[in-house]
């Protein structure tokens, strides 16, 4: 088999979370092989620019809203479930609705979207869905609750669909990165400095890359490249599979 010339030119994608970190770079990297992007995103204003950007469309869309997201009319055959927020608390103060929130976001609104997705895919005989998991998808870390169980859900999720599509040509993946420079990111040192009584300037050194062996962050860059890859025909054996970016982080 040749190797993959990264042409998606005729395929369609809807990546969720489009407008910043990963989400963005997967808009970008996708728009580049050729495929028609549809960029969703809460921040509709973001999602429009980076759409214009591609040359795609965009949708503004609220994912915690199970009537909004059961409203969409997905006709893409690449799904890149990509948007999550976090919080960082102790479980006996993490607020219960934030908690129910970022279920819906991060596993109630994939399985919305990959259930509208799967008629046309199946039709086609081709699908590729792409959930971007995470190292706590695989690994749990303190006054995370939310995040690593709606990870952890996004998991089982993705190999329950990758044994049904797998017979009708739809894949479906997780790709599971450790810290990545992305605003979400950034925007947990000062929570995580507090919950572990460290300075702020020490907290990426001692707790993002404690566990990692390679001591840097990821680049969105990186887990773009592989979305890319994933839905190339090169890839159209791997399913069911969770694939981590983690610089070494969970082979520990």
């Amino acid at each position: 088999m040749p190797a993959w010339s990264g042409d998606l030119t005729g395929r369609s994608a809807l990546v969720t979370g489009g407008a910043s970190g990963i989400g963005l770079a997967c808009v970008e990297r996708l728009a580049i092989a050729g495929a028609k992007v549809v960029v969703l995103d809460i921040d509709g204003r973001a999602a429009a620019r980076v759409a214009k950007s591609v040359g795609g469309d965009f949708i503004q869309a609220d994912l915690s809203d199970s009537a909004t997201v059961s409203a969409l009319d997905l006709v893409e055959d690449i799904l890149v479930n990509n948007a999550g927020f976090q919080m960082i608390s102790p479980v006996e103060d993490f607020p219960p609705a934030t908690f129910a929130a970022m279920q819906r976001v991060m596993v109630e609104a994939a399985f919305r979207l990959i259930r509208a997705a799967l008629p046309g895919m199946y039709a086609n005989g081709y699908g590729r869905i792409i959930n971007i998991s995470s190292a706590h998808g695989l690994r749990a870390s303190p006054y995370k609750v939310g995040y690593v169980t709606a990870k952890h859900g996004l998991e089982g999720l993705s190999k329950v669909v990758a044994l049904e599509g797998g017979p009708h040509g739809v894949t479906s993946n997780c790709i599971s990165p450790g810290y990545v420079r992305t605003p979400l990111v950034e925007a947990q040192v000062a929570e995580q400095a507090k919950a572990h009584g460290i300075a702020e300037d020490d907290v990426v050194e001692k707790v993002l890359l404690a566990r990692s062996a390679v001591k840097r962050l990821a680049e969105p860059s990186e887990i773009a490249e592989l979305v890319a890859y994933l839905c190339s025909p090169q890839a159209s054996y791997i399913n069911g599979a969770s694939l981590p970016i983690d610089g070494g982080w969970t082979a520990g």
